[in-house]
């Protein structure tokens, strides 16, 4: 059981996950304070609780973001607008935290089986 929780948990760098998991905590400290702000007459419900289980799972949602834009795109560099971008990249991370319960699994199946053919 250990060695499944180490391919597919562990399977990301300590530095990508680190970091990844950083602006999951940023956009979920964020929704935090726009909903305890917004909603004043009832300020226990501010704290959308499934975001505790979309931030340690946002980084193998995003893993598996990349992994498909990566596929597509090459290596390949665009020149484009640099605020067109940014909005781009906000609303893709938003949409890996929110789908992270979904999209994640995807992620720690690939991880478990790349790390699993490794060590074979």
């Amino acid at each position: 059981m250990n060695t499944i929780l180490v391919k597919t948990f562990g399977g990301l760098s300590k530095k990508y996950y680190i970091r990844q998991f950083f602006f999951a905590a940023l956009m979920a400290v964020l929704f935090f304070w726009i909903g305890s702000t917004a909603n004043k007459t009832h300020p226990e419900n501010s704290m959308p609780w499934r975001l505790l289980v979309c931030v340690p799972l946002y980084p193998y949602s995003r893993f598996v973001y990349e992994s498909i834009i990566e596929f597509i795109v090459g290596d390949n560099v665009f020149f484009v607008n640099a605020i067109m971008m940014v909005i781009v990249k906000i609303v893709t991370m938003i949409a890996c935290l929110m789908l992270a319960p979904l999209i994640a699994p995807i992620g720690l199946a690939y991880l478990y089986f790349h790390h699993s053919r490794k060590s074979a």
